[in-house]
Order: structure tokens, then C-alpha cells, then sequence
């Protein structure tokens, strides 16, 4: 599904990440696999926004952390079309690519960067390209460092920058991007609200000047107006960086705010992934339907429906066969539990993997462009 060209900046391609459950008996040989996510597959491109949804424990968090490589996958690739400095590596010359192969023991397929097989030593170079803003300000923020230190962090560690002045001339342009006091920079994070110390979280993410940030999460403990100011926040700062986004939510609302295309994750694989607009107005999948029939319409006088699935989501440790969706699934048939769907493009950028998507046409009624949350988000 992915193109390979210069818009593309992550290509994941197969993606697995599993982990070891359950005790070891004395005689027994290995643990039993959770497969928290299995063979997801997608692309991210420049400057733009992807969505991720799905219910708690779908795998949302753990396909961010594997693209930067905070955990291991155990399988797939992660090509990353970035930079290295100077370096481009997704149009290098062959002798540039082979002195970097060299110095970092890069391994590389079709001119990207695959991170999944590389060791911290290799991946420390490209830590300050990749970034991540997580669900809890209050306890992603050291309590005995200042605003400012805070911000400076990712220079400092990385080794980016060493004088002192230039990190603080650094430290206040960011800072004055999200809109932080510039005289409250030697505060700590306890003299901050809920949404100033999200804030700091942003800024500490972005003054390394990363090509990708992952937000896991990062508005869904704000309250309703200051989630609508930190996505603003985020849109500007796209618009002004070119910044790719990854952003992690359970709100559909506040994901299609944001977002240009989204992915709909559940029990560890994609079973949706379109443009934003395509995907809220002509959902091809019973679950991505049944998740947007959930969210009410503002409009007292419209109706509201939601699909009500039956059942719990399943174990991961104990995945049901086929399609993991049908033990829900209204429309489910006996090929839905002995074969897993394809993977396929049905319309342009639009993938699903259903047997029988080409058969539904969930179509959203609205009657007016102002209840529509695509509609507020202007494109970057």
C-alpha cells in the first residue's frame, strides 16, 4: 500500500510486536504469545496527521512505541525516509549509503532506513528525528526540573547542542511557538494547569525539530476547550514545521479535527485506513461503523443510533480464528471464522480488510456542514 516516494516518510510494512504471557511451568518449554499487534501495515507521509483508533487494548499504543522504537518488534519493518544530518536517505548515492551502512550498521531495504532490526547504538543518532508526547502531563514532567531544563532536555542528551546560549535561544523560540510565558520558564511543572504543562510536553517534543511525533493519548485528560486549543496548537506548529504526526485517541471526534487520514485498529490488526473524510462519511467495515454510529450527533434533532455490539472485546493471548471481528460482528458468516480477510485497497487510499466490504456502504446522514467535525479541520 505504501509508495516509496518523496511524500512518504514512514513505510510499515508487516508490523508484529509480541510479548511473552503467562508463567513458565518446569516442564514446559516457552510462554504462550501475546501478539499485540499482527502484520500492520501502513504509511505516514509528510506533513501530514494520521488518526489511530480502536477500544482499549486493540494495540494502539504498542504500533507507536515499535515505529520509534521504544519496544522491539518481533517481526515486519519500519523503512523511515528521513534524514541523518545531512545524509538523505532516501535518495543517497550508493557510496553514502555504504559509509553510513559502516558507521551505524544501518540496514537498508529499498532505499529506506529499516529501524526494527537496529540496536540502541544505531538508533541513538536518529532519536532526536522521532519524538513522543504522552497522555499524562502531570506525570511525563520531572517535578525537580525547570520549564526550562525540561525543553532543553532532548538537546542536551542528544548532544545537539553544547552552548549554553544557543539552547536557551532554542528553549524560548519553542516555547513562544506553544505559546508558553517566556517568564515563567524557570517555574517548576506544579505552578502549571493541565494544559500549559501539555504544553511543555509539545515544546519538549518538538525542539529537537523531529520529523515524526508520536501524541499517544495527549488530550483525552483535558478538558473540552483546552483540548480544542492544544489541537490547534498542533495544526499551527505542522503547518510552520512540516512535522509528521501520529495521533493515538479513543475520540473520534477530536481525531477527525485533526487528522488527514485514519486508521481503525482492533485485537492487534488494521481493519480500516482512509482519508478522514472517506473514511466518517463512507465507512467499509462493521467495526469502524459501529464505533462512529457510537459518537452523538450535536443536534438534538437528529437521530442517534448507535450500533450496539454484543460481547467483549477478545484476549489478544487467545485471538479468535479468521476474522477477529466476526464474534461481534452483526453481518458475520461462516467465512468470516475460517479465513483472515486481505489486506486490499477498495477505493483510492482506501483499505479495509472485510470480505464482504464491496456489500456495505455505511453512509453517515448529516444534514448540515456545521455538525460535521471533518469539515473544522482546514487542511495543512
Amino acid at each position: 500500500m505504501s509508495r516509496g516516494d518523496s511524500e512518504t516518510l514512514f513505510e510499515i510494512r508487516d508490523l508484529e510486536v509480541s510479548f511473552d504471557v503467562g508463567k513458565r511451568g518446569f516442564f514446559s518449554g516457552t510462554r504462550k504469545q501475546l501478539k499485540a499487534v499482527d502484520g500492520v501495515s501502513f504509511d505516514i507521509r509528510r506533513g501530514e496527521t494520521v488518526g489511530l483508533v480502536g477500544e482499549s487494548g486493540s494495540g494502539k499504543t504498542t504500533v507507536g512505541r515499535a515505529i520509534l522504537r521504544v519496544i522491539e518488534p518481533s517481526g515486519g519493518q519500519v523503512l523511515y525516509h528521513g534524514r541523518r544530518g545531512d545524509l538523505d536517505l532516501a535518495h543517497a548515492t550508493s557510496e553514502e549509503l555504504r559509509a553510513a551502512r559502516a558507521e551505524m550498521q544501518m540496514v537498508f531495504r529499498e532505499g529506506g532506513l529499516d529501524l526494527a532490526p537496529l540496536g540502541p547504538r544505531a538508533l541513538r543518532p536518529l532519536r532526536s528525528r522521532m519524538s513522543l508526547v504522552f497522555q499524562d502531563p502531570y506525570s511525563s514532567l520531572n517535578p525537580r526540573m525547570t520549564v526550562r531544563d525540561i525543553i532543553a532536555e532532548p538537546l542536551v542528551a542528544g548532544g545537539l547542542m553544547r552552548d549554553r546560549g544557543q539552547i536557551d535561544a532554542r528553549v524560548r523560540e519553542i516555547a513562544a511557538r506553544c505559546k508558553l510565558d517566556l517568564e515563567h520558564l524557570r517555574r517548576f511543572p506544579h505552578a502549571f494547569s493541565g494544559g500549559q504543562r501539555q504544553r511543555i510536553c509539545i515544546a519538549r517534543a518538538l525542539v529537537a525539530g523531529p520529523d515524526f511525533v508520536v501524541c499517544d493519548e495527549s488530550v483525552s485528560a483535558l478538558d473540552v476547550s483546552i483540548q480544542a486549543e492544544i489541537i490547534n496548537l498542533l495544526k499551527d506548529l505542522q503547518e510552520e514545521t512540516g512535522v509528521s504526526f501520529l495521533f493515538i485517541a479513543h475520540d473520534l471526534s477530536v481525531v477527525a479535527r485533526i487528522s488527514h487520514r485514519v486508521a481503525v485498529m482492533y485485537v492487534g490488526r488494521f481493519v480500516e485506513y482512509a482519508p478522514t473524510e472517506s473514511l466518517f462519511f463512507h465507512p467499509r467495515h462493521p467495526y469502524t461503523h459501529a464505533l462512529l454510529s457510537a459518537v452523538p450527533e450535536p443536534d438534538p434533532d437528529l437521530p442517534f443510533r448507535p450500533e450496539r455490539l454484543q460481547g467483549e472485546i477478545p484476549n489478544p493471548a487467545d485471538a479468535p480464528q479468521g476474522c477477529r471481528f466476526h464474534t461481534r460482528c452483526p453481518f458475520a458468516r461462516p467465512r468470516c471464522a475460517q479465513e483472515v480477510p486481505d489486506w486490499r485497497e477498495l477505493t483510492s487510499d482506501h483499505y479495509v480488510a472485510c470480505h464482504y466490504a464491496e456489500e456495505f456502504d455505511f453512509r453517515r446522514a448529516r444534514e448540515t456542514a456545521h455538525t460535521d467535525p471533518v469539515k473544522e479541520r482546514e487542511p495543512t
